[in-house]
């Protein structure tokens, strides 16, 4: 018997079309002959289901759809909402309350990662990776720029401190920018990360679990021709130069893996998640940026390039992640 597919998609965020991106692929590599696929869209006023040009709204007090006259309840929820509510533990808890399994990270592991402050505190302290000094502005808390510049060299990133696809990061070189910046990044969130630059080669990683064992994706290098990895050079072609497999050694590969299966790990993650890193120019040490727990998978994105290096096709792969979520949801495998 089939099982019945809630794909989410959309949410509350400048992410929004990017999340209808990543919907539609993962929508056209679902395997149909197993799975009832109904994907519905997330709006701040609304959750619906379209069927035949008309919407169907989504009975929030037990997720079901009255569809034909037939109530529809679901077997496992896939979350391809970046931002909020899908990306911060909201939409999690939400479905913990309900019992319904689901494909990402629990709500307290979503909250924390999504958090750049907090989870680069939590990662520090496992004592595998290197991390950015920062300083950790909040909303209408008075704060310093000579006290900032007291504890970090421009250049800087100042960057929303809950946010996702680089919307509202700056990358600052001169004091009289730094302001404009902070002002920017503080439109997107009520707190703020200013971070020291780190210098060198920009590294990314899938990591997920199936059948109780850890995988690491092969590693992608981004070589943007913009100053960062900013939104532009993320979503328009050419701009971006993604080189998957990294070219990279077999010793820093292995280093890179073992790292981010360290901390997903230790973070208790669930899902494919992505961790973005830095190999430090000159000193060849590895820093630790931040981790995705619903990375993009648009047809061009990182994960399905990684995904197709690693020899699998995507529906293999989503496939792999449904039956974990159904089969061992709320499970801790070592």
């Amino acid at each position: 018997m089939k099982k019945n597919i809630a794909l989410l998609a959309g949410g509350y965020s400048g992410e929004f079309e990017i999340s209808l991106q990543t919907a539609e692929t993962i929508r056209k590599n679902l395997d149909t002959d197993v799975y009832n696929v109904y994907c519905i869209i997330l709006t701040a006023d609304e959750w619906y289901y379209e069927s035949d040009g008309k919407k169907i709204q989504v009975d929030k007090n037990d997720f079901t759809l009255t569809v034909d006259k037939k109530k529809i309840t679901f077997d496992c929820v896939f979350i391809a909402i970046h931002g909020t509510p899908g990306e911060d533990g909201r939409i999690q808890g939400y479905l913990d309350m309900l019992k319904i399994p689901y494909n990402t990270c629990n709500a307290i592991v979503s909250a924390l990662t999504f958090n750049k402050s907090y989870c680069n505190k939590v990662v520090k302290s496992f004592n595998v990776v290197n991390i950015a000094n920062s300083v950790h502005l909040i909303k209408h808390e008075a704060f310093s720029m000579g006290a900032i510049l007291d504890q970090l060299k421009l250049p800087v990133f100042v960057k929303p401190n809950e946010s996702g696809s680089s919307l509202g990061v700056s990358k600052v070189k001169d004091v009289g920018t730094l302001l404009p910046a902070i002002e920017k990044a503080f439109k997107e969130d009520n707190q703020v990360l200013v971070e020291d630059f780190i210098e060198g080669r920009e590294l990314t990683i899938g990591v997920y679990r199936v059948n109780g064992y850890l995988h690491a994706l092969p590693a992608t290098e981004i070589v943007s021709k913009n100053e960062f990895f900013d939104y532009e050079a993320k979503y328009t072609p050419g701009v971006t130069e993604e080189i998957t497999p990294a070219k990279i050694d077999n010793q820093l590969r292995e280093q890179l893996e073992s790292k981010a299966i360290y901390i997903y790990k230790h973070l208790n993650c669930r899902g494919i998640v992505r961790m973005d890193f830095i190999l430090q120019k000159n000193t060849g040490k590895l820093f630790f940026l931040e981790v995705n727990t619903m990375p993009g998978q648009s047809e061009a994105s990182i994960i399905p390039q990684q995904v197709v290096a690693a020899g699998k096709t995507l529906k293999e792969f989503y496939s792999e992640l449904l039956n974990e979520c159904i089969c061992n949801h709320g499970q801790i495998v070592a």
